[in-house]
C-alpha cells in the first residue's frame, strides 16, 4: 500500500527546501524569497506558475535553468547578485511566461539571444548596465516594462558622456551603438587586408630582386668564359 501510494503521489507536488509552495487562484505558486538560495532550485515543481527567487545570493542563471517549467507564467529574479546570463538560460519556458523580472542584480551584459525568444514583459532597471549593440537590440525589440525602461542607465558605455545617463536617452539623441560596432569590425577587417596586401607586394619586390641578382650572376659568369670564334 505504501508502495502503491508513492507511484499515486505527482512528482510535481513536491516543493524545494527553504520555499513555500501555495496556490493561488487556483494555480501553484513557489515562494522562495529571502532565503539565502545561491543557485537556481532543481526541484521546483513542474506545473507552478508563479516562481519567486527575489532577494536572494543567485550569481548565475545557467543553461536549462527552467527547461522543464513549461507553464510558468510569472519569473521573479529581482534583487539577487546575477552577473552571468547564459544563452539557452531561459530555454524550454513555455510562450505563457507573461513577467521576468531582472530588476536590482549586477548584470553588464546579456545575451540578446536569451530575451529576445521571450514574449514576457522585461524588467531590467538598475544594473550596472554596459551600453552596448545587444542591449541597445533589446531594448528596440523586447516587450519591456514602460515603468523601469528610463532605469536602465549606462553605467559604461565607449564614451565617457553617455555614463550615467538612460540609455533611452542616449538613444533618442541618435546614438547608435551596432553602427560604431559595424564600422570597428570593418576598420579592422580593413587593417588585416592592407596588411595581407603590403606582404604580398613585398614578396614580390624581393622575388624580382632575387631573380636580378641571379641574372647578373649568371651574366658575370658567362662573361668570364674564354671567347671563341
Amino acid at each position: 500500500a505504501f508502495f502503491c501510494l508513492l507511484l499515486c503521489v505527482p512528482w510535481g507536488s513536491s516543493c524545494p527546501r527553504s520555499c513555500q509552495c501555495t496556490e493561488r487562484a487556483g494555480a501553484k505558486a513557489v515562494l522562495c524569497s529571502s532565503q539565502h538560495l545561491e543557485e537556481i532550485p532543481k526541484d521546483t515543481p513542474k506545473d507552478v506558475v508563479f516562481l519567486k527567487l527575489d532577494a536572494n545570493s543567485i550569481t548565475k542563471i545557467p543553461s536549462n535553468a527552467f527547461r522543464h517549467l513549461s507553464r510558468l507564467e510569472e519569473l521573479d529574479l529581482s534583487r539577487n547578485a546575477i552577473e552571468k546570463i547564459d544563452r539557452a538560460a531561459f530555454k524550454g519556458v513555455g510562450a505563457g511566461l507573461r513577467s521576468l523580472d531582472l530588476s536590482s542584480n549586477r548584470i553588464r551584459s546579456i545575451p540578446k539571444e536569451a530575451l529576445l525568444a521571450l514574449n514576457a514583459k522585461l524588467r531590467l532597471a538598475n544594473n550596472p548596465w554596459h551600453c552596448e549593440c545587444a542591449l541597445q537590440e533589446v531594448l528596440w525589440e523586447a516587450w519591456l516594462d514602460p515603468d523601469s525602461v528610463q532605469d536602465i542607465t549606462c553605467h559604461t558605455a565607449p564614451r565617457e558622456e553617455y555614463v550615467g545617463k538612460p540609455l533611452l536617452q542616449v538613444l533618442d539623441a541618435g546614438v547608435n551603438f551596432c553602427s560604431v560596432r559595424q564600422r570597428t569590425t570593418d576598420v579592422a577587417m580593413f587593417i588585416t587586408m592592407f596588411g595581407w596586401f603590403t606582404m604580398v607586394i613585398v614578396y614580390v619586390i624581393c622575388y624580382v630582386q632575387h631573380n636580378r641578382e641571379d641574372t647578373c650572376k649568371d651574366v658575370d659568369y658567362l662573361k668570364s668564359l674564354p671567347s671563341t670564334q
